[in-house]
């Protein structure tokens, strides 16, 4: 997710859907012999380009996290490490292009046969799908496939977690229910998308969208069979339209792939899928983690989030081992959520808490300018326009607590003495707990005494994604991060200060930020095809967000990670700001 930059202006004048054959996505011809050529290993090598590239086949490709999927259901993921791995399984009618740099933003069609047909008022999208496309089970992929698995993502109060864009731009009014409330006898009663043919399908927008194939790329608007949809459970084990099927997945321990060997590979323009099977093993021990990868018997974290920080010095020390590293801009800010849980309901009390921390101690917990990134200054990241690398309205980049504007705030809230609050933080984000110990030591020097509660970070979407749950364990400030669901500031703010983004389960709008008047310019953003005019209402609505003391930003984050040498086709995607796992070998066949 690091250099977004709005690439598509579907609501505008032209679609620009980059058709041209990807590096290490490319055609479907395959060479089972394989060949390696250039793309030496290097500090910061997969920043720019493609390291070890190969087309050679075989092997397993064995990936490590500290953390579990929060759900492999396309449609309930909403991790970045989850969208990621989705590439594997599930396919969509647009995708992003498989090679690094600004062309990996590029949307290229993907079980769709081409771009879509546009109507003059852009109100109508229409697309004809590929041949040869199947599940895992051998059963053609049709377009009701994929209505269907895109009407799941209006039962969000069965399928929590994952994003809800697509409901607003196609049914604003909310009269669907959602498939498993659908009175159509074919559970296909959303009428705002048509399947005239197997091979057809047409969405109506309530109003022209500039995102609108944006959200089409995200994994929920893959197909997903009706027959093998369990609801709920889904998540168990899903339908593969991509080249690896899930052969297991055993919750908090592990998942694994294998190949689907209904997937035709002349029918897909991104995935090369050069390894015989993939596993992921969860491990709740990071520095084990990091020892694993440094001795070579992990190949890649999918967490992406950095090595710890005894593995980074010997990174940074070892000349052998640094070039097998990368430290990117993500595109991820950490921050922290101020929820409305009293006395936070109260602005000047929100202040208070903003003006106590310590920036650069916070920095410090996420391992320094070097491995954490920048820090913090507003809600909006220098990667999407409308950002403004000189807005600092709470005057953190100088770097101290500012302990008398602080306890200004808290006279001016009524709370002279300070108060008391919960800070939440995943356990198994080191990091994050670090970061919720400093804001703690922070918070304490002005009277505001914080109690931390760590929580398992899979189980986000229902504790602190859940604005009852928050409010009834009086949660008051929510350690969190967050980047782009797609390159454009409602990609990244719209979930997490639009009013109407805050589902029972599954919020990310911590602080339930319910402004009429951010909400409006959201909207005149979307129908915005020319990206400037669009990023000059992003710019007001973080202006608006960050005078509300809604949030703390913490830092624009960095990721120092760590890639085995055996490890071909290693880039990093600029949509996900992680190396590209899809397009992983290894070129030892093992």
């Amino acid at each position: 997710m690091a250099s977004k930059t709005r690439v598509m202006a579907a609501a505008g004048i032209a679609v620009t859907l980059g058709l041209t054959t990807a590096a290490c996505g490319g055609s479907s011809d395959s060479d089972d012999k394989g060949s390696t050529s250039g793309g030496a290993a290097g500090y910061n090598a997969a920043i720019t380009g493609v390291v070890n590239p190969s087309t050679t086949k075989g092997g397993t490709l064995n990936l490590w996290s500290s953390q579990d999927a929060d759900s492999w259901d396309p449609v309930r993921g909403y991790y970045a490490f989850v969208w990621n791995l989705n590439r594997l399984y599930t396919r969509k009618l647009v995708d992003y292009s498989a090679t690094p740099g600004k062309d990996g933003l590029k949307l290229t069609p993907d079980l769709a046969a081409a771009e879509p047909e546009i109507s003059a008022d852009k109100l109508t999208y229409t697309f004809k799908l590929r041949d040869g496309i199947k599940f895992d089970d051998g059963s053609p992929i049709t377009s009701k496939d994929i209505k269907y698995g895109i009407e799941r993502v209006w039962a969000s109060d069965v399928l929590s977690g994952g994003p809800v864009y697509l409901p607003g731009i196609l049914d604003p009014d909310k009269t669907y229910k959602g498939p498993y409330k659908d009175t159509d006898p074919n559970k296909l009663g959303l009428k705002t998308v048509t399947t005239p043919d197997d091979k057809t399908i047409t969405f109506k927008l309530a109003k022209p969208s500039g995102d609108f194939l944006y959200l089409l790329a995200m994994p929920g608007s893959g197909p997903v069979p009706q027959k093998r949809d369990t609801g709920a459970q889904y998540g168990k084990k899903p339908a593969s339209s991509g080249p690896y099927m899930f052969k297991d997945i055993q919750p908090g321990k592990s998942a694994s792939w294998v190949r689907n060997p209904n997937w035709d590979p002349a029918s897909d323009p991104i995935r090369k899928a050069l390894p015989d099977a993939i596993n992921l093993t969860i491990t709740t021990n990071a520095d084990d983690l990091d020892s694993r990868l440094l001795a070579g018997t992990a190949d890649l974290d999918v967490g992406q989030v950095g090595v710890q920080a005894a593995a980074r010095t010997k990174l940074l020390s070892d000349p052998n081992l640094k070039k097998n590293a990368d430290n990117p801009v993500s595109g991820f800010l950490r921050y922290a959520g101020i929820t409305p849980v009293a006395p936070l309901d109260n602005i000047e009390c929100r202040k208070a808490v903003i003006y106590a921390a310590d920036p650069t101690a916070l920095q410090a917990a996420f391992g320094g300018p070097l491995a954490a990134g920048d820090i913090g200054t507003s809600m909006l990241p220098d990667n999407i326009a409308g950002s403004d690398a000189n807005y600092d309205p709470y005057n953190r980049k100088q770097g101290k607590p500012q302990v008398d504007k602080a306890k200004e705030a808290l006279t001016a809230c009524g709370k002279p003495n300070g108060f008391d609050l919960t800070i939440t933080a995943r356990n198994n984000r080191a990091t994050e707990v670090k970061a919720a110990e400093a804001l703690q030591a922070s918070l304490k020097a002005v009277g505001i005494n914080a109690k931390i509660d760590q929580y398992d970070g899979a189980q986000q979407a229902s504790i602190t994604g859940s604005p009852d749950n928050v409010k009834k364990k009086g949660y008051g400030i929510i350690m969190a991060a967050w980047a782009a669901d797609y390159p454009t500031g409602s990609g990244y703010m719209q979930p997490l200060s639009d009013s109407r983004f805050i589902p029972a389960n599954g919020n990310y709008n911590l602080p339930e930020i319910k402004d009429p008047a951010i909400d409006g310019l959201f909207d005149k953003a979307n129908l915005e095809s020319d990206p400037t005019k669009a990023a000059e209402y992003y710019k007001q609505i973080n202006t608006k967000i960050m005078e509300g003391a809604y949030y703390l930003p913490v830092v624009s984050a960095k990721a120092l990670n760590y890639r085995n040498p055996r490890l071909t086709n290693v880039y990093i995607h600029d949509t996900f700001g992680q190396v590209d796992f899809q397009a992983l070998g290894v070129s030892d066949g093992k």
